[in-house]
């Protein structure tokens, strides 16, 4: 019997966390928590704090110190953008998932996304 073989891509959601999968391997969590004014975002990778959205004109994101491929870096900002504007826009969940997957393919991140999305 063959170990089963991890996707080469794709997205993970626990709760308000997710990891991507990029060439089997896996990064994340990846993450939010409202800032403690709860008038803005904090962005998470691992625990710590790479970026903030404390406006629409005013957002802050740096992953640099990870070191992570720029194809996991552009698949988080996707999801993490699809996130904070279902949560401000106060989408169910059957709008975020549809958000989430038209933002993906118009990035040319589907291959990240279950098959049949």
């Amino acid at each position: 019997m063959r170990p089963e073989m991890k996707p080469s891509h794709g997205i993970r959601f626990e709760q308000t966390r997710f990891w991507i999968t990029h060439r089997r391997r896996e990064y994340g969590p990846f993450d939010y928590d409202w800032s403690a004014d709860l008038r803005g975002m904090e962005l998470l990778y691992q625990g710590v704090k790479f970026g903030e959205i404390c406006s629409v004109n005013e957002i802050f994101a740096d992953l640099h110190e990870f070191r992570l491929p720029t194809r996991v870096v552009e698949v988080a900002c996707v999801v993490l953008g699809c996130i904070v504007l279902g949560v401000s826009c106060g989408f169910n969940e059957r709008e975020r998932s549809a958000l989430l997957v038209d933002t993906l393919h118009q990035f040319n991140c589907h291959q990240f996304l279950p098959e049949g999305s």
